[in-house]
């Protein structure tokens, strides 16, 4: 596995594999790599000649009182994970490549990146799909591996995609749990084994949400209040940023129940705060 840091030449790696007609599959993550993202490797190698993976804690999605400082680093077991998993190369850029001096345009997709969890983190898509297309610009893939537990940030991508004409297959693969059910995280690492027991609420409220739509539940409210309740009988949950029925397409929270459903949540256990989300179809 080459490791790359310089863009220019990853973009020249990048241009050779096209000229020679070999697709190439990019994996964004920000490391800490766990299930998840060897899932989408996996995904990737088997439908493409290349897999890239990107490691890069970037900087413009984060807000001052956010976590940037303390988000996990463990670049040395990424390495070895990524020799394990058959990449082919490691795009492994600083800030200073990706951000040199004077650098001054942002990307914002207008309708998708104000609500969920853009209400409550304000200017983080903007440096997702900002640095996002910058990554695509790079490496130029046909395909990019995206998890659905960030389902916001895939509709987000999937828009800036094909709104600017990028012409890269964005593939959203599905959500891997541990055997509890809690969604993979490179935040879990930051809960303690009482909050990690705590978190679980999580998957309960989705699949009481689930349970009671497939059970012929119309009215989202209805649900939404059978989330929450869940979702605040749990002592250490210190607050529920969101817990209702959206449609996957708009993002806007649903009145009745549709043919397609998504069950989206945000809380924090501490200061620890954690994302999960189920698609309901009937």
């Amino acid at each position: 596995m080459e490791i790359i840091r310089i863009p220019r030449i990853m973009q020249q790696i990048s241009e050779g594999h096209r000229l020679k007609c070999r697709s190439i599959g990019l994996v964004p993550t920000m490391g800490a790599l766990h299930e998840g993202h060897l899932s989408l490797i996996k995904r990737s190698k088997c439908e493409n000649d290349i897999t890239v993976v990107s490691i890069f804690i970037n900087p413009t999605q984060f807000d001052p009182n956010e976590d940037l400082d303390k988000y996990p680093k463990e670049v040395d077991s990424d390495i070895q994970k990524l020799k394990d998993a058959g990449v082919d190369t490691l795009f492994m850029p600083d800030a200073v490549q990706m951000y040199p001096d004077g650098f001054s345009s942002s990307i914002k997709v207008s309708g998708l990146d104000e609500k969920l969890c853009g209400a409550f983190r304000p200017g983080h898509f903007s440096g997702v799909s900002t640095v996002v297309c910058k990554l695509f610009n790079i490496a130029r893939p046909a395909r990019a591996y995206f998890g659905q537990k960030d389902f916001q940030q895939t509709q987000i991508i999937r828009r800036m995609a094909a709104d600017l004409n990028i012409g890269c297959e964005i593939v959203v693969c599905p959500i891997v749990r541990e055997s509890d059910g809690l969604a993979k995280s490179s935040r879990n690492i930051y809960l303690s084994s009482e909050s990690r027991a705590a978190a679980l609420v999580i998957y309960r409220a989705l699949n009481a949400a689930a349970d009671l739509i497939r059970s012929g539940e119309s009215n989202a409210a209805v649900v939404k209040k059978k989330m929450n309740d869940l979702l605040v009988s749990e002592p250490l949950v210190s607050e529920v940023q969101y817990a209702a029925v959206y449609d996957p397409s708009t993002l806007d929270e649903l009145s009745q129940i549709s043919k397609e459903n998504l069950l989206a949540i945000a809380i924090k256990i501490g200061e620890t705060r954690l994302i999960d989300n189920m698609l309901v179809l009937i």
